[in-house]
């Protein structure tokens, strides 16, 4: 009897376990709606200007456009648009991409001069050429042909960090192995003939975004005006497509913000993707892609979000002194208004 009794209780635990796995998957779906806008750090507008485009009808790529180029009017955080972030000689230029997960087409800018709206030229890239990535005066004079203004993306405000980062000894900045000392002084640098390495930290944003259409069909995109103090010509990973993002309407989309020129080396964008595709969670797809990164740069200033085509969505980031969370933005049919979540970093 008390063997039977015993059997007849494991069969309920077995029971049980089974009806709590089926609530729990019923509940994750409940969670999940279409369509979905998600972005990088908390800016609301961009966020807003996105899905009100989606429910006037507009298109998941005119959603992305006019999202992340709503940041490049607003200058998010300073480091989106005009009038931030100079370069090693005070200029700002700009970077963007966008891309359709369709078609898988891609159109991307670098080092984009003298045009504010740096995602409108990407998107002209795919709708007018062949190419994928324009870069420097070429892609400015390309915008000029599209009708896009020729305009000065300095400001008062851009000139004052110029002239404040000449007055500090040119501090921070991205040489290494050079003389005169990189950290000590302004160049015109050289290579010496014996080298030391040095590290340094800089934190970098930009604006990255996800839709998802009501049918499931992905966008994404980036812009950005890049590393503060750059050396000129400098690229980040914004304009690269599975490094800033990536987008694919069988699986899902990714986006990325930090160190570009570390993160563009691991592709986490697309990895992320590739993820989702396997049926992996958008926040685990996150979370494996920064974990993969940390193996070789522990010390990386990084985040990734992502979203699959069910309309899950997820974020991770890598926790650094003074990153210890990381901020964004998601609306769907599931929240009254876009709203900011957080996630501890890891």
């Amino acid at each position: 009897m008390a063997a039977a009794r015993s059997g007849g209780g494991w069969r309920w635990m077995m029971v049980a376990s089974v009806l709590l796995v089926v609530l729990q998957l019923a509940g994750a779906a409940s969670t999940a709606a279409l369509p979905i806008v998600i972005n990088t750090w908390a800016f609301r507008k961009a966020t807003e200007t996105a899905w009100r485009v989606l429910q006037l009808g507009g298109s998941e790529l005119d959603a992305v456009e006019r999202g992340c180029g709503q940041c490049e009017i607003d200058q998010c955080d300073g480091s989106v648009g005009y009038g931030g972030s100079p370069d090693e000689s005070g200029e700002t230029t700009l970077d963007a991409m966008i891309m359709d997960g369709n078609t898988m087409e891609v159109g991307a800018v670098a080092d984009l001069r003298h045009i504010k709206n740096a995602i409108g030229v990407a998107r002209k890239v795919i709708e007018y050429t062949k190419h994928t990535l324009l870069v420097g005066e070429s892609a400015s004079l390309f915008a000029v042909r599209m009708g896009f203004p020729y305009e000065d993306l300095t400001t008062q405000k851009s000139l004052s960090m110029y002239s404040k980062w000449l007055n500090e000894s040119c501090q921070p900045n991205y040489w290494k192995n050079v003389v005169p000392d990189s950290s000590k002084s302004c160049g015109p640098y050289k290579r010496p003939e014996e080298v030391t390495c040095k590290e340094q930290t800089i934190l970098q944003r930009n604006t990255c975004m996800v839709v998802i259409g009501g049918n499931g069909t992905v966008a994404s995109g980036t812009s950005t005006n890049g590393a503060i103090h750059k050396i000129p010509g400098r690229v980040g990973d914004s304009p690269i497509a599975g490094a800033g993002s990536y987008a694919d309407s069988t699986a899902g989309g990714a986006a990325a913000t930090g160190d570009g020129d570390i993160m563009m080396r691991f592709l986490p964008s697309y990895q992320a993707v590739e993820y989702m595709r396997m049926g992996i969670d958008p926040t685990v797809a996150c979370q494996k892609v920064i974990s993969r990164i940390q193996k070789y740069a522990p010390k990386f200033f990084g985040a990734v979000i992502c979203a699959n085509t069910t309309g899950s969505y997820g974020a991770a980031c890598n926790k650094i002194p003074g990153f210890t969370q990381f901020h964004f933005m998601v609306s769907s049919p599931l929240l009254s208004q876009p709203t900011e979540q957080v996630v501890d970093c890891i």
